[in-house]
């Protein structure tokens, strides 16, 4: 008899129920648990768990590494999709393999590389695939330098962080003052460029600004599987056009997804983004994780979620690729359960394992269900890492 497969999910994105959908619904009918954690009690990530629990608070990313260790013992986690903390849980993937958990993300250095766009255009440029002219900003006056060259040279200027990621911080530079405009309708991304300049003489030091053309559509997000062999499993783009959503195999944006995904050891399931610079495409964004509309390619007859976990599961899945390409689709929001009653935040005071046992130990530790007693060590604040994701 073939065991069920216990697949954990850390605190991420609200759309990643549907990628436990895909794991219970997949195509080998094999039994899948789902653990999810979370910091949100009212989470949906939590409710369409098999068995969820609320995450420390506050705790370092060393000691949420451990944190996560102990949690891979304690439920013999077969596979663990991190999103929080992944830089720091991908520089100890050898021992969460020696506790048999295999970790569903790029190496560390693939994801230091895109923590920061700037860091990764510069690498990305060296492997020939075309970049926007940027211009990295930390004061008013190399912002207000950056806007004049793009608008002399024909382009809108837009500017956002450095590192982060899920759009947040993206503002689109215009010349119009402030006036009641900005303040009718639903909130704008637009920003009067004194505006910001004046807020960058206020701040009490400088900013790690990107800035370059708004580019234009279509947004064409290709979502990848790669094997730790740096093969490619599947490329599939999903186009964005207003509210018109569809999907695309078109070279222009599948080869230099590929040179990319293989180019940068980009294993597992990452989404790298283009957009367009006047005809031609040009990277927007790599995403060193499932994307949240990842579960969107079952409408081409893919479930790209299961692929990935029986790839980290040592199996072999072949090529993923699409039998059909779906019809033009509308995202739209929709209800989702939560839990019924909403568990207290727990804090950093709870005992972590100060170590993991040995792979020999461990199977001797849950048999006996023996709980662990010495406490981990832990900054009193949680650090501010770049690879923290939106609470959503």
């Amino acid at each position: 008899m073939v065991s069920r497969v216990r697949v954990w999910l850390n605190r991420t994105y609200a759309e990643n129920v549907f990628f436990m959908d895909q794991l219970r619904r997949n195509p080998c009918g094999r039994a899948v648990e789902i653990h999810a954690t979370h910091g949100d009690p009212d989470s949906p990530i939590l409710a369409a768990a098999d068995i969820a629990a609320m995450e420390p608070e506050g705790l370092s990313p060393a000691a949420y590494v451990e944190y996560a260790l102990d949690q891979c013992v304690r439920n013999s986690i077969d596979v663990f999709v991190p999103v929080l903390h992944q830089t720091a849980l991908a520089e100890h993937r050898e021992e969460f393999a020696a506790v048999g958990t295999a970790l569903l993300a790029p190496p560390a250095e693939a994801v230091h590389t895109f923590q920061d766009k700037v860091v990764a255009y510069e690498a990305v440029e060296k492997l020939g695939v075309p970049v926007p002219p940027w211009s990295r900003v930390r004061t008013a006056e190399e912002l207000i330098a950056a806007v004049d060259a793009l608008e002399a040279a024909g382009h809108k200027a837009c500017f956002k962080p450095a590192s982060g990621a899920g759009g947040v911080g993206f503002r689109i530079i215009t010349r119009t003052p402030f006036s009641l405009l900005h303040l009718s309708g639903f909130p704008s991304p637009y920003m009067p460029l004194d505006l910001v300049v004046q807020a960058l003489r206020q701040a009490d030091g400088p900013v790690d600004w990107l800035v370059m053309p708004l580019l234009g559509e279509p947004e064409v997000s290709v979502d990848c599987l790669t094997g730790p062999d740096g093969r490619v499993r599947m490329a599939v783009g999903r186009t964005k056009n207003g509210r018109r959503r569809g999907f695309t195999l078109d070279p222009s944006f599948i080869e230099p997804a590929r040179t990319l995904a293989e180019g940068f050891g980009l294993h597992y399931l990452t989404n790298i983004q283009f957009r367009m610079l006047g005809d031609e495409p040009v990277l927007m964004d790599v995403n060193t994780r499932p994307a949240g509309g990842l579960h969107q390619l079952s409408q081409c007859g893919i479930n790209a979620p299961w692929a990935a976990v029986r790839l980290a599961l040592g199996e072999e899945p072949g090529d993923v690729v699409p039998p059909f390409l779906g019809s033009d689709y509308a995202v739209v929001s929709g209800p989702r359960a939560v839990r019924p009653v909403s568990a207290p935040e727990q804090h950093a005071d709870l005992d972590l394992p100060a170590h993991v046992p040995a792979p020999d130990a461990v199977a001797e530790a849950q048999s006996a269900h023996a709980p662990h007693s010495a406490k981990a060590s832990r900054t009193a604040q949680a650090a501010q890492s770049s690879d923290r994701p939106l609470t959503v």
